[in-house]
C-alpha cells in the first residue's frame, strides 16, 4: 500500500477523508464485524476464509477498518491482527476500533462505560491488533449509568499515554457530541444511517462542517418493497451497477464527511462493495434517490415524536 499508482485501486475513488485533521484514509472502508458468527458472537464459520475477505479488502485499497473489542468478543480484532501480521506495510492502515460494550450473547449486549473497563479493553484490543496505537478509538456507546466525563477522561488518558491518537463516539444523540466536545476533540462519529433511517440527518451536516468524519452503521438496509428500493433500482438498471453500489454511491455523496464501512461474509461483494466508490450518480439521480429518501423518512415517521426521529 502506498506504492506508485495507487490511486487506481478502486476504494479510492471516492477519495480520502483527513481523520482528525491529518491522516488520510480511503472514503470507502471496511466494517470486520461479519468476521465473526452470526450476531458478532463467536467464531466465523470459516477463520481462513474472513482473513481472506480482509485481505481483499485491503488489496482493493481500504485504508480504514471498524471493528470493536465486543465483535466475538475479541474476534474480529484478532482476525484482523492476523491479517496484518502477513503484509509487508500497513503503514496506510488505519484500525478503527470501539470499547465501551458487552457481548453476552448473539445479537446481545450492554454498555459498560466505567473508566476500569475502557482501560482494560484499550489494553486487550492493542494486543489482539499487534498494535502499539489505535489511531481511531471510539466510544460504542453512552453508559446511562456512568457521566460521559468520566468515561472520555478514560479515552483523553489512553491518548496521552500514547495508546490511542484519535478520539470518536458511536450510537450518540447531538447533545452527546456536543457534551464530548466539551471534554475533547472528537475526530468521527459512527451512527445508524441508510436511505430508511435518516435520524442522524443533522449530525451528518454538522460533522461536515466541523471535519468530523462521519461512519454510517447499517448503510446497506433497505427493505426490498420500500419505495425508494424502486428508485434505487431504476437508477442501478441507468447505471449498470448493482443496487448495493448505488446504496453506497449515494452515501458517499451525501456528505464529503461520509467515511462508509460496509461489510460482509462473502468476499465476491467485498469487491463489489468496494467498486461502489468509482460510480459517480450525478446530481440528477442523486437528487431523485435522495427526494424518495427523505419522504419515505417523513412517512414512516410522520407518527413519533420528534425527539425519537432526529438525533
Amino acid at each position: 500500500m502506498g506504492a506508485a499508482g495507487d490511486d487506481l485501486l478502486p476504494a479510492l475513488g471516492a477519495g480520502r477523508w483527513q481523520l482528525g485533521g491529518e491522516r488520510p484514509v480511503a472514503r470507502m472502508g471496511f466494517g470486520a464485524m461479519r468476521l465473526t458468527g452470526p450476531g458478532s458472537f463467536g467464531e466465523p464459520a470459516d477463520r481462513a476464509e474472513a482473513r481472506g475477505l480482509l485481505t481483499r479488502a485491503l488489496d482493493l485499497g481500504v485504508t480504514l477498518v471498524d471493528t470493536a473489542d465486543c465483535y466475538g468478543p475479541g474476534i474480529s480484532e484478532a482476525i484482523i491482527g492476523e491479517v496484518l501480521a502477513t503484509r509487508s506495510s500497513t503503514a496506510d492502515v488505519v484500525i478503527a476500533t470501539k470499547g465501551g460494550y458487552i457481548r453476552n450473547g448473539p445479537g446481545l449486549g450492554v454498555a459498560n462505560g466505567t473508566p476500569a473497563h475502557i482501560r482494560a479493553m484499550c489494553n486487550e484490543s492493542l494486543g489482539r491488533l499487534g498494535l502499539d496505537e489505535i489511531v481511531l478509538y471510539q466510544l460504542h456507546a453512552v453508559d446511562p449509568a456512568v457521566p460521559i466525563e468520566e468515561t472520555l477522561g478514560a479515552f483523553v488518558e489512553l491518548r496521552e499515554a500514547g495508546k490511542v491518537r484519535h478520539i470518536g463516539l458511536s450510537n450518540v444523540t447531538l447533545a452527546q457530541l456536543r457534551a464530548a466536545q466539551a471534554i475533547t476533540p472528537i475526530a468521527s462519529v459512527q451512527n445508524r444511517y441508510n436511505l430508511q433511517d435518516r435520524r442522524s440527518d443533522t449530525i451528518v451536516d454538522v460533522c461536515a462542517a466541523e471535519g468530523i468524519a462521519f461512519l454510517p452503521w447499517g448503510p446497506l438496509a433497505l427493505d426490498a418493497d420500500a419505495p425508494v428500493a424502486a428508485v434505487v433500482r431504476d437508477v442501478a438498471g441507468e447505471c449498470g451497477a448493482t443496487t448495493m453500489q448505488v446504496v453506497l454511491a449515494w452515501a458517499l455523496a451525501r456528505s464529503p464527511a461520509m467515511v462508509t464501512i460496509p461489510g460482509t461474509r462473502n468476499v465476491d461483494h467485498v469487491e463489489i462493495n468496494v467498486r461502489a466508490a468509482e460510480l459517480v450518480l450525478g446530481a440528477e439521480r442523486f437528487d431523485r434517490i435522495e427526494r424518495a429518501s427523505r419522504a419515505e423518512f417523513v412517512a414512516r415517521n410522520e407518527a413519533r415524536p420528534a425527539s425519537e426521529i432526529v438525533y
